[in-house]
C-alpha cells in the first residue's frame, strides 16, 4: 500500500536521513559548539574561568589633622600609639592627631573634631600647613591616603587620650617636635612650616 502524499511517510524518511555526528572529527575548539542531539539546543563548550586579578583592591581615604600649639606658644601637641612591631610593647610612635573626614564635613571641620576626639583639646585653625599623600597595605587592600594638615591654637579642653584609638597624648617643646615624630612625611611637613625648629 502506497502512502498518500502528506500522510507522514516523507517526514519519516527525512528523519531517517538525518546525519549523525562524525566521531572521527577533531576535538572542538573553545569557540566551537557541542554536537547537537535530536531535540536539544546547541550549547557552547564551557570556557575557562577568568583568572582573578593579582592586584589588591585600591581604596582611597581622606583625613585631616595637624599640629596644635598651646596657649603659651611654646609647646606642640602629639599623640602616641604603641608600635606593634616592638616586642617589648613599650615603644610609642608619636604623630600628629588626625582622622577621617566624615560625610558633610570640610577638611577644617574634620581636623578640629579629630583633634578634640583624640586629645581632649579644643582648638581653632590658624592656617593650612599642607597636604600629604601616601600608600600602605591593610586588610589585603592598597590604601591611598590623603591627609590635610593645619596649624591650630589651643582654646581649651582637658588633655586625655581617646580610648581605643590613642595610647598617650602630650605637650612637647616645639624644638623637639620634629625629632619626636615617627613618620618622615610629617617630619618634613613640620620642619618646613617655619613654626618649629629641629
Amino acid at each position: 500500500m502506497t502512502t498518500a502524499p502528506g500522510a507522514g511517510g516523507e517526514a519519516k524518511r527525512k528523519k531517517r536521513r538525518r546525519r549523525r555526528p562524525n566521531s572521527q572529527t577533531t576535538p572542538p575548539t573553545q569557540n566551537s559548539t557541542s554536537p547537537q542531539v535530536a531535540g536539544e539546543k546547541s550549547r557552547p563548550y564551557p570556557t575557562p574561568q577568568k583568572r582573578r586579578s593579582a592586584y589588591a583592591k585600591r581604596v582611597d581615604e581622606v583625613s585631616a589633622g595637624g599640629l596644635v600649639i598651646d596657649q603659651s606658644g611654646t609647646k606642640g601637641l602629639l599623640i602616641g600609639r604603641r608600635d606593634l612591631k616592638d616586642a617589648t610593647g613599650t615603644r610609642l610612635l608619636w604623630s600628629l592627631p588626625k582622622g577621617h573626614i566624615e560625610a558633610g564635613e570640610t577638611p577644617e571641620m574634620a581636623a578640629i573634631r579629630e583633634v578634640a576626639e583624640e586629645t581632649g583639646i579644643q582648638s581653632s585653625i590658624t592656617r593650612e600647613l599642607g597636604v600629604i599623600d601616601f600608600w600602605f597595605m591593610a586588610g589585603g587592600k592598597r590604601i591611598h591616603k590623603t591627609v590635610h594638615h593645619f596649624l591650630f591654637t589651643e582654646t581649651g579642653g582637658l588633655l586625655a587620650p581617646q580610648i581605643s584609638e590613642v595610647d598617650e597624648v602630650g605637650w612637647f617643646p616645639l624644638n623637639e617636635i620634629v625629632g619626636m615624630l615617627a613618620y618622615p612625611d610629617e617630619k618634613k611637613l613640620i620642619a618646613k612650616s617655619g613654626e618649629v625648629s629641629a
